[in-house]
């Protein structure tokens, strides 16, 4: 990391949940004779803190209590405002959103055009509505500020700034396929093996819930919309003409695994209970996978020759990558493009967990100074 000692970036953390706190503990844990970071503002959705430069928060050990002990409710006009009067030739601003917020969200152009880096592992801003998402990109040009994402697509796996090279360089990104979804990826990993018989489905999404992989209801996995926002994010950051424009990740064909009847369940429990009714349905598809010696896998796919964008539940050869090379809740993402042909670049690790996504999120941090 190379910095000029004269230069002093300035933190606000908005959101302190799972990712939020292993965030500011690795931030912390930059020796502050070293550590170009100021942290000078602490928020969660309840308590604010605010102090000025020369008060900044340096303890790993102590933020949970000053935070905890303040008074002050959230105020991002203030913050904003506060923010603003520290800009100047040897001071810059950076705002890290660990939130999944779309309040948060919107403000990132207000940010930007104030001259706030913005850099968050939040996916609201960058698979929601496009005109947020055109707003973001103009601010920034207009105001030099950067607007950083890697965590929103694989955690702090390299994909986004990979992708961003690619583009940069003049590769032509011609398809990118993946496993984008840590609790898809486990339960196909469980579920669909070279074998044609195995657990049932419904079993393997009851453990999969148990061992926190999936969102309380599992339906809101199951329905593919993570996906298809992190599809979203990377056909926008790949900007080809070749592909659709996405007014927002709604627009990405995906291919829902919760069964019709079961739309609508108010309860991940009550959702339980009845999924063990499709058993034999997905037992089907299993078997007939594995007839063609394949298996199930939910991909997502970014294909800029067919200009296709799609998430769903497709079948590979027990040979390839996305059979072989999985774990646990492994994301694998392949890039195929005219300078990495006919063998892609494959990138492949832990897709999720607070300590990997926060390492994203600080990793982005560094880029800045």
């Amino acid at each position: 990391m190379s910095t000029q000692k004269s230069q002093q970036m300035l933190v606000a953390v908005v959101g302190v949940g799972l990712v939020g706190s292993e965030f500011v503990n690795q931030l912390l844990s930059i020796p502050a004779e070293s550590s170009p970071f100021r942290l000078i503002s602490l928020s969660s959705s309840s308590r604010t803190v605010f102090f000025e430069p020369a008060n900044a928060i340096l303890s790993p050990e102590k933020w949970k209590t000053i935070l905890s002990t303040s008074n002050e409710k959230p105020d991002y006009e203030t913050l904003t405002r506060k923010l603003s009067g520290f800009i100047n030739p040897s001071t810059k601003v950076a705002i890290v959103d660990n939130t999944s917020s779309d309040e948060i969200a919107s403000l990132y152009p207000q940010w930007l055009k104030a001259g706030f880096n913005v850099i968050t592992p939040n996916k609201k801003a960058y698979s929601g509505d496009l005109g947020l998402y055109e707003q973001i990109v103009r601010a920034s040009k207009e105001s030099g500020a950067r607007f950083l994402n890697e965590s929103t697509v694989g955690a702090g796996l390299p994909v986004i700034s990979t992708l961003k090279e690619l583009v940069a360089t003049g590769d032509k990104v011609k398809k990118i396929e993946g496993v984008f979804s840590g609790t898809m990826s486990y339960i196909f990993n469980e579920f669909s093996t070279c074998s044609p018989d195995g657990p049932s489905f419904s079993s393997v999404v009851s453990v999969a819930r148990e061992k926190g992989y999936t969102e309380p209801h599992p339906a809101d996995d199951l329905n593919g919309f993570d996906v298809a926002r992190k599809l979203t994010i990377l056909s926008r950051t790949i900007g080809s003409s070749s592909l659709p424009s996405l007014q927002s990740f709604a627009s990405v064909k995906t291919t829902s695994l919760i069964p019709p009847a079961l739309e609508g369940i108010p309860t991940g429990d009550e959702f339980l209970k009845r999924l063990p009714e499709f058993d034999e349905e997905f037992d089907k598809m299993r078997k007939d996978a594995s007839k063609e010696g394949k298996v199930l896998r939910f991909v997502g796919v970014v294909d800029g020759v067919k200009g296709e964008v799609k998430a769903g539940l497709e079948k590979y050869p027990t040979s390839h990558p996305f059979a072989t090379s999985l774990g646990g809740s492994d994301n694998i993402i392949m890039f195929h493009t005219e300078r990495y042909s006919p063998r892609p670049l494959i990138i492949q690790g832990a897709g999720a967990g607070a300590a990997v996504t926060a390492m994203g999120v600080l990793g982005d941090l560094l880029k800045l100074v």
